[in-house]
């Protein structure tokens, strides 16, 4: 009977044996093996835990930091490229976004350009873009819309509408030759062209122009007239 008591025993030591020395060779050898470190960005965090576990790998929460287009919870970076090879047991750090800032949005309306991106990079607040248009009765520069609208919780980008001031009307400069100093003033006048008129105090005739007849000239440009006596040179 004690024979048969000696050898249960000993199966048992064996068997117990055998199973820690398996257990510590795995460890051992595990720790050697290599494995690819999954893309974990866009995870929720128990889906990235479960994505490293199942490879032996461990998580850890490095920090947390506001971002627009990656949900709460979910990871925004990760300290080991996805695909990386690293030896088992090893750890992998992440950062988990906070999801969009929310802010109160002031309006800037009726702002120049200038004075609006100072303010929202006063309060940390992203422009998305600035698109300008024409515009007959806001100055150049100043601020006409914006998107999303004042007084808005948001954490959105924002857009800006600029104007660009009003379109420049663009003509062919008219044939002033011949034409009486006060006609040519009134027409350029008409025009939006700014008239510098030269010649004595008798000039009453236009004899000369600069730019030619014919050339493209806008609103606001300048033509420089000659006007001598009688009716002029004609040249």
């Amino acid at each position: 009977m004690k024979w048969i008591l000696r050898i249960a025993v000993f199966l048992v030591s064996f068997a117990v044996v055998g199973s820690l020395a398996g257990y510590v060779t795995f460890r051992v050898l595990g720790r050697d093996l290599t494995v690819e470190v999954p893309d974990l960005v866009g995870r929720s965090l128990e889906e990235a835990r479960m994505s490293l576990e199942s490879k032996g790998l461990t998580l850890a929460v490095q920090g947390e930091e506001y971002d627009l287009g990656t949900p709460a919870g979910h990871v925004l970076s990760q300290d080991v490229a996805p695909g990386t090879a690293v030896r088992g047991e090893g750890e992998v750090k992440v950062v988990l976004s906070k999801g969009p800032e929310v802010r109160l949005i002031p309006s800037v309306i009726g702002k120049t350009l200038e004075e609006a991106k100072k303010r929202f990079l006063a309060q940390g607040i992203e422009i998305k873009k600035v698109i300008t248009v024409h515009s007959d009765t806001v100055p150049r520069d100043e601020i006409i819309a914006q998107r999303p609208a004042p007084e808005e919780w948001t954490g959105e980008p924002i857009t800006l509408l600029a104007s660009a001031g009003a379109r420049r009307a663009t003509y062919y400069m008219p044939f002033f030759k011949g034409m009486s100093k006060e006609d040519a003033t009134l027409l350029a006048a008409e025009l939006g062209l700014e008239a510098k008129v030269e010649g004595g105090p008798f000039g009453t005739t236009i004899s000369r122009q600069k730019p030619e007849p014919g050339v493209e000239v806008h609103r606001g440009d300048t033509v420089e007239l000659e006007a001598t006596g009688g009716f002029g040179s004609w040249r």
